[in-house]
This record gives C-alpha cells, sequence and structure tokens, in this order.
C-alpha cells in the first residue's frame, strides 16, 4: 500500500481526467492517488469517474480554489 501524488494544478479538463485514468492503471490494488487540482470541472469530473470504477474517493479542500482528491484502488 502506497501512496502517490499526482499534481494537476494549473491544468484544466480534460487533462486531470485522462492523467487521473492513465496513473490509476499504473497503480496496485490498496494503493492510493492524490489527486491536486484547482479547476471545477475537475473537481466534478474526477470523482465521479473514480466512483464509476468502484474506487473509494474523498474530497479535502486544501485552499482557496484548491483540491486534493484521494483516490483508493479498491480494484
Amino acid at each position: 500500500m502506497a501512496e502517490f501524488e499526482l499534481d494537476c494544478l494549473g491544468e484544466a479538463c480534460p487533462i486531470p481526467l485522462v492523467k487521473t485514468e492513465k496513473k490509476m492503471q499504473e497503480l496496485d490494488v490498496g494503493d492510493t492517488l492524490i489527486v491536486m487540482i484547482d479547476h471545477s470541472c475537475a473537481l466534478k469530473n474526477v470523482p465521479e469517474w473514480a466512483r464509476k470504477n468502484n474506487y473509494d474517493v474523498e474530497v479535502e479542500e486544501v485552499g482557496e480554489s484548491e483540491w486534493e482528491i484521494f483516490i483508493d484502488k479498491t480494484a
């Protein structure tokens, strides 16, 4: 079980989602990906995609218009 960070600050959709999908394929079950975003479109799309893929997701606001999305690879 490891933690990985994906810095998508300053990137607009669909780039954060594309990068998240690609990175999740590289992770092992039990790993966590922390996606750092500052674009409201990604705040909607990335967690929605993760939930559709049956991953556990938590979103935490870490600054003004900055979020970290925690995605646990469960399968």
